[in-house]
């Protein structure tokens, strides 16, 4: 497995692997935010195709609840789920907490929805710690052009960095 930081050829190869909502890809909204400078997107490959996927927020999370100034490592995802368990998650945190360390940060968060107990398990054992729970909101453009507000109850972790 390799882990590489997104480049504009990988989003169509990432939605045709695992979709997304709406009538613009989040693949390409994450992209949009690297060239930004605000996050670095970052992909596991195995066998040549993508299968995980997450985002170094250098922004921080954006919900008024979460009131620490740290980076956040949002949109963790492995696919297919049959490849669940196998390290590729693990290493997508790793990889950004290696990122956070060249930047002389310390502190990283990860949000994880109450209705996760696996992701949660696994933030733990990594070494995160709960700080506050709150509500992840976020919406999307869906492809007849409504507008779809999400919600979801999550619990936002932190760690310190070595």
């Amino acid at each position: 497995m390799e882990i590489t930081v997104c480049r504009a050829a990988d989003v169509a190869l990432l939605d045709r692997c695992t979709g997304s909502p709406g009538a613009t890809s989040f693949h390409a909204r994450r992209f949009a935010r690297q060239e930004a400078g605000q996050c670095t997107y970052l992909v596991a490959w195995l066998d040549g195709r993508p299968v995980g996927h997450t985002e170094m927020r250098w922004v921080g999370c954006e919900s008024p609840e979460v009131a620490v100034d740290c980076p956040e490592i949002g949109g963790l995802d492995v696919f297919p789920a049959e490849l669940r368990s196998r390290g590729i998650g693990t290493a997508l945190i790793r990889a950004a907490e290696r990122l956070a360390g060249e930047r002389g940060l310390t502190v990283v968060g990860i949000g994880v929805g109450k209705d996760n107990p696996r992701a949660a398990a696994l933030y733990a054992r990594l070494g995160y710690r709960p700080l506050v729970d709150y509500a992840d909101r976020w919406s999307y453009e869906d492809h007849d052009g409504t507008t779809r507000e999400c919600v979801d109850a999550c619990t936002f972790l932190v760690k310190d960095l070595p």
